[in-house]
């Protein structure tokens, strides 16, 4: 599932809105929410970095000569 900055915002502001708050005043605060999700969500994405180790098993598939083994080295992957 890609990571989603408005789903971040929303729950953020559901948690802290009071229930007994005016309308107004929850839709301005789960705007601000939704942005600043939006801020975080950006900057995982463009700052964060996972490495994989090596020895993960992989296969192709779909021919005859399909084989099957594990990743040599470790990798980078990227959030998406």
């Amino acid at each position: 599932m890609a990571m989603n900055g408005k789903k971040l915002g929303d729950d953020i502001a559901e948690l802290i809105i009071a229930s007994d708050a005016p309308s107004d005043i929850k839709a301005q605060i789960k705007k601000q929410w939704e942005a600043i999700g939006d801020v975080i969500v950006q900057h995982i994405t463009q700052n964060a970095m996972i490495t994989v180790a090596a020895g993960i098993p992989v296969a192709t598939a779909g021919s005859p000569s399909a084989q099957t083994g594990a990743t040599t080295a470790t990798g980078t992957a990227t959030i998406m």
